[in-house]
């Protein structure tokens, strides 16, 4: 066999896909010795921290380099004495995180997973792990930390040295230079860090001095830089008049009851003793824990500085090279959806999600509805690997997969999802979501249509979204989702043959601009029951069995306007006695033999995301687990890095807690609330709202 000599560096590998062969399989470790012509590895691979050889070199073994990804000495080391092989790949697929990990210096707190939960501590020192007499083993690196006590600073109890820690233990970085000496906890008394020397280990990297020099430039004063705008979501720091700086997330915006300024509204990280759970002078604005809403005029925020070296690594990148991606392992097993308790970690950040590329958001944020946490269509899309579609493949390999395990999809895989449709205008035109949802459940998952409605005329027809369609003077001006669906329903005279598994509901609004309703109310739960043909109903009145049903009814005031109005026979002849209602016609409503006489269970779907549009742009909310707080925002083009030619858009996902505190009010209270002054998220979600998507309650958002 033909082989070459490697030259120059060690060349370390994982193994990221592939199955086992000649010693190497999917998370090995391995040393690169030679490479054969056709672009095989041949090299050594470690055992890592299960084995009783631990860092031990074993024998030789080949691999594809395609089935790899290259690794420097320190992050094979630091990878290694991670016992699980899936944990390995999770944190490679977490670059941001990971290349933290990489850097972490002496005193950088952190936050790691401990069996009491997630606990901070301080790295105090770098451990190398193995038998220092054998000059080829690759000694595995783990971290010494010390737990720092919410209410004491650092832990006093220290009868046994620090404990050890691998980098997957560790699920949060905060650089030294960013921890005020003097941090003030719940009981209000200052805790100065124990700094004690402690020798370091010539492989930890010693880039403080560096981190804070770029700190520095970032600081210093320029006339020409504008301050960074800030906004609902946005990391913030606040220094007190003591030097203390304490650091937390935006969650309202506004101006307070007796202040003339704009003034926000924190959720910090940390208890602070004298801060509330969201309220200021008994009015509530957010909901968090208690000890964590810190009210400030905007004035006295600043960008959270612990951030500022990472914007300055992301300016070094050139514009026609984005960050490189991790290629994803080749395995015929699916992954399901993100589950509640890893969303946030996997998803949250920019460059997460899908990335946007020549005008492809309708199609970003609505794979990211469909995909990301629901299970809606996981049957349909994962069939058998011999009787699918190669754009089917596409789909569920480079787009759905690479989602749920990586938690970004980069520009070339939608692209080339979009050349597969077939049709030119997918791939430079921006099309509308209704029409790309069709194609999609249609040709690509071959699905027959998702709803089945009887008309007027005892004709059935299939489709896969629903079109609102009504007379404005039929609804108030700021409906609910519930009121437009019953109220087209019953203007069109139509039905649901059956309960959909899935509903789309396309909200009245034509083109890109204009909207026939400025704000629209979600509503969490649909109730289908009386939309269904030949299903038992209630009357409106006395809850028994209805039996007419009365379309001129619907915006009667004294009736609840916007709601269907049917009535059993005693209920009806009352009420169309009134000389208002003397004129209407009730429609007699078609009951199956055998049917009870009282009504049955109510038919409900739960709202699991929202296509929004601004102009010409589309976004998505996502709730991505079974909390009410579990929502996300998701923009494929929330940045750009370069010009149109050489450049690259940045996608973005932000958890908006405060959606779920909005949408829990009743629907009273969210129809008094003014949307410019109740948060970006929320006011997006009332005026930019296009579709909403429904699934039945059986199937769940993971848990």
């Amino acid at each position: 066999m033909e082989t070459k000599a490697t030259v120059g560096k060690e060349r370390f590998f994982i193994v990221v896909r592939g199955k086992a062969r000649k010693g190497f399989c999917r998370g090995c470790i391995g040393l690169v010795e030679a490479e054969t012509q056709r672009g095989e590895l041949m090299g050594l691979f470690y055992s890592g921290s299960g084995s009783n050889n631990a860092g031990s070199p074993k024998s030789g073994g080949i691999v594809k380099r395609e089935d790899t990804y290259p690794l420097s000495r320190h992050q094979a080391q630091l990878l290694l004495f991670v016992s699980s092989v899936n944990k390995r790949l999770e944190l490679l697929c977490n670059p941001q995180l990971f290349s933290a990990i990489c850097e972490l210096s002496q005193d950088d707190l952190v936050v790691v997973k401990h069996k009491k939960g997630h606990l901070p501590g301080l790295v105090k020192n770098l451990m190398l792990i193995g038998r220092k007499d054998n000059q080829e083993d690759l000694h595995m690196l783990g971290f010494e930390v010390e737990f720092v006590d919410s209410d004491n600073g650092v832990s006093s109890k220290k009868p046994a040295p620090p404990p050890l820690f691998s980098a997957a233990d560790i699920s949060q970085v905060v650089p030294s230079y960013s921890v005020p000496f003097g941090l003030h906890w719940r009981d209000g008394t200052g805790a100065a860090l124990n700094r004690k020397a402690v020798t370091r280990i010539n492989s930890m990297p010693s880039l403080g001095s560096h981190r804070r020099q770029i700190l520095e430039n970032h600081q210093s004063p320029n006339p020409h830089n504008s301050r960074a705008p800030l906004e609902m979501g946005s990391i913030v720091e606040v220094k007190s008049n003591t030097g203390v700086t304490v650091y937390g997330v935006i969650r309202w915006m506004g101006i307070l009851n007796g202040k003339t300024n704009e003034w926000v509204g924190i959720e910090l990280d940390y208890d602070v003793n004298g801060c509330s759970d969201g309220t200021y002078d008994g009015k509530r604005y957010f909901s968090c824990k208690g000890n964590r809403a810190l009210f400030v005029p905007v004035t006295k925020c600043s960008p959270d500085s612990r951030f500022l070296c990472s914007a300055a690594r992301q300016e070094t990148l050139k514009p026609s090279e984005p960050p490189s991606v991790p290629p994803l392992e080749d395995s015929e097993e699916d992954a399901p959806p993100i589950s509640e308790t890893e969303a946030l970690s996997l998803l949250v950040g920019r460059m997460k999600g899908i990335q946007g590329h020549f005008n492809s958001c309708y199609l970003d944020a609505t794979l990211f509805c469909l995909f990301s946490s629901s299970t809606i269509l996981d049957n349909i899309c994962h069939k058998s690997s011999g009787s699918e579609q190669p754009i089917t493949c596409t789909l569920r390999k480079d787009i759905v997969n690479r989602l749920r395990r990586q938690g970004f999809v980069p520009a070339e895989s939608v692209m080339n999802f979009r050349k597969q449709l077939g049709c030119d205008t997918y791939l430079k035109e921006e099309k509308d979501p209704e029409e790309f949802i069709t194609v999609l459940l249609q040709r690509v998952l071959c699905k027959e249509p998702l709803l089945k409605l009887r008309s007027r005329g005892e004709t059935s027809q299939g489709a896969y979204t629903f079109q609102i369609i009504l007379d404005k003077e039929q609804v108030e001006q700021m409906p609910t989702v519930q009121q437009l669906l019953d109220i087209s329903f019953m203007s069109c005279d139509l039905k649901f043959e059956e309960v959909p598994s899935f509903l789309i509901v396309q909200m009245p609004r034509f083109g890109k601009k204009y909207k026939m309703f400025p704000h629209i109310i979600p509503s969490t739960e649909l109730d289908i029951t009386d939309l269904l043909y030949n299903s038992p109903r209630e009357c409106f009145v006395c809850g028994r069995l209805a039996e007419y049903e009365c379309l001129q009814c619907l915006p009667d005031r004294k009736l609840q306007p916007g709601r269907i109005k049917q009535f059993c026979t005693i209920c009806n002849t009352q009420v169309h006695t009134h000389p208002s209602r003397q004129e209407h016609s009730p429609k007699t409503l078609a009951l199956p033999e055998g049917v009870p006489c009282a009504p049955g269970t109510r038919h409900t779907m739960q709202l699991f995301a929202v296509l929004c549009i601004q102009t010409s742009h589309y976004v998505s909310f996502v709730k991505y687990g079974p909390d009410p707080r579990s929502w996300l925002f998701f923009d494929s083009m929330a940045d750009r890095y370069g010009d149109d030619r050489s450049g690259y858009n940045i996608p973005e996902i932000k958890a908006c807690p405060e959606l779920g505190d909005f949408l829990s009010q009743s629907e009273e209270q969210i129809a008094q609330a003014n949307p410019s002054q109740a948060g970006e998220p929320v006011r997006r979600l009332l005026c930019d709202s296009y579709m909403f998507l429904y699934q039945r309650p059986s199937i769940s958002l993971q848990e």
